[in-house]
């Protein structure tokens, strides 16, 4: 039984499920009506089970390479707790990349195309780029934004200027959500040379730089409205994303500990939940 829960653990499925939300809202936004049509709702089972699969192969390939930082930061993680072996962990991620391949060839070609970039992506943040500090947490942030356009290629609706501010919101807000995150891993990531900004300029200067991606992120998020390329169920839910962006952010700013960047964290991953229900709820109502 432990053995279960360290697999489903490994995942970070709640992560996974927001991913794979992320995908159904570009669909929802690439499609002029929602889209309740058997064709679309297939099209939006594989592209979910894709994003899913990916991010958790890449979440299984993270724990295997972290193994040792992980010992420090996190010692009751899956791997350095000793439940699920190291080779077990490789397999796992062989199993569930592959499925996410087999889900987006039965998708379409384009989106076969992106799925591949974006599992290189993953894995290169993975396996290298975490230790690259700032460029890592991009490429996490390009991987949180690219689910939005693989929806729209899903149904082969392309892009169009509501994913791509939406896309960017996701990118600067997820880019602030990883520096948060390099202030609560510090201590390890400084004995194994990952140079996150945490690590090279300290928790204050972190503390300045994530918050200045979260407060673009809530400016970014008025464009919609402005264009009037959302209806007006978009302005709650993206008040109460952009306020409670705003909360972490005077938190962050007045506390920097270790202790409150872990509380930021896993708030800023709420006020992201709600701002993808902010993009969903922007396909009803009247328009501004």
């Amino acid at each position: 039984m432990k053995k279960i829960v360290g697999f489903i653990r490994l995942l970070r499925p709640i992560n996974c499920l927001v991913m794979g939300f992320a995908v159904i809202v570009g669909i929802v936004v690439a499609t002029p009506i929602f889209p309740f049509m058997e064709e679309v709702m297939i099209k939006g089972l594989l592209s979910f089970t894709t994003a899913f699969t990916f991010l958790a192969a890449a979440n299984v390939v993270n724990d295997y390479y972290d193994r040792n930082i992980d010992a420090i930061n996190k010692p009751t993680n899956p791997i350095p707790s000793g439940i699920i072996r190291p080779n077990e962990a490789l397999g796992y991620a062989f199993i569930l990349s592959l499925i996410g391949f087999i889900a987006a060839s039965m998708t379409n070609m384009t989106c076969l195309i992106v799925a591949a970039i974006a599992w290189i992506l993953f894995m290169s943040y993975a396996t290298r780029g975490k230790r690259t500090g700032l460029i890592g947490n991009f490429m996490v942030s390009a991987c949180m934004a690219i689910p939005f356009i693989y929806g729209g290629f899903a149904v082969e609706g392309g892009l169009n200027l509501a994913i791509i501010l939406f896309s960017a919101m996701a990118f600067l807000s997820s880019t602030g959500r990883e520096i948060t995150k390099g202030i609560i891993d510090i201590q390890g990531d400084k004995i194994h040379g990952v140079k996150t900004m945490a690590v090279l300029y300290g928790p204050r200067i972190s503390a300045i730089a994530a918050v200045s991606f979260y407060v673009a992120s809530v400016v970014l998020s008025s464009l919609p409205l402005i264009l009037g390329i959302v209806y007006a169920w978009y302005l709650p839910f993206v008040v109460s994303a952009d306020g409670g962006f705003v909360f972490s952010s005077v938190s962050l700013l007045r506390d920097y500990s270790r202790e409150n960047a872990r509380r930021v964290k896993n708030l800023a991953r709420l006020w992201m939940v709600i701002g993808l229900l902010a993009f969903v709820a922007g396909k009803f109502g009247w328009k501004w």
